[in-house]
């Protein structure tokens, strides 16, 4: 099928993770949503619950044990149950990547799970940092994502130093999940033939900021790339 503006926009997280956000930018980034057409925002907790008549159809996505990843298995499921009960629909939460660099999968799995049991019923992806992994550390991570019952693997948080979303990592994450998971791509995404070349890769959901900036790359002329559809979710 042909990725269009209107496609991206569908499954694009226009995300504001900036710390110390104000409650007036706050409302500047939900208007900037609200005139883009996008269906989701992704916020950090500190900021729930969000003014419903600013907040409009949008629906919210806030992050767990950010951005590092390394808070105990208990306070990421405190965090993400708190966040659900202040209005937040979708929760990402970073994985422990030093038991993801270790190996310790039952770890892994315990973790992911416990966020899972404190959101039923939510959308749970699974930022794996994948700039900071091997490949067998990738597909370890996506395993243990998809049994412990997630529903997206995410590349990345956006704040580390080692980079962000790959084509590479992509493909290895859509290859490990293999449609039954959702891939979301988020680190570094500026541009539309970004955006393209990570759908053509597998990645089914964007976290982005630069999300006008790419849907000007759209308008201003680029060609939409005609890419063999990936699952929805």
């Amino acid at each position: 099928m042909t990725l269009t503006a209107s496609d991206f926009l569908a499954i694009a997280d226009h995300t504001l993770l900036t710390p110390g956000t104000t409650e007036p930018e706050l409302h500047q980034f939900l208007g900037e949503a609200l005139r883009l057409g996008v269906a989701r925002v992704c916020i950090s907790p500190s900021l729930l619950p969000v003014d419903p008549v600013a907040l409009g159809e949008l629906e919210i996505v806030t992050v767990v044990g950010f951005p590092s990843g390394a808070h105990t298995a208990p306070v990421k499921a405190f965090e993400a149950a708190r966040a659900i009960a202040a209005g937040a629909h979708e929760i990402d939460m970073v994985v422990n990547q030093g038991l993801v660099r270790a190996g310790e999968w039952d770890a892994v799995r315990a973790e992911i799970a416990g966020v899972r049991a404190a959101c039923p019923g939510q959308v749970l992806k699974v930022i794996l940092e994948t700039a900071t992994l091997t490949d067998d550390e990738i597909v370890g991570a996506c395993r243990a994502a998809e049994e412990a019952g997630a529903d997206f693997v995410k590349t990345s948080t956006g704040f580390s130093p080692a980079g962000g979303a790959t084509v590479h990592a992509v493909r290895l994450m859509a290859a490990t999940v293999g449609g039954r998971l959702g891939v979301k791509a988020s680190g570094g995404i500026r541009t539309a033939d970004a955006v393209r070349e990570l759908w053509a890769a597998g990645a089914t959901r964007f976290g982005v900021s630069a999300t006008a900036a790419i849907v000007h790359g759209w308008e201003a002329g680029e060609p939409p790339a005609v890419l063999a559809s990936p699952p929805t979710y």
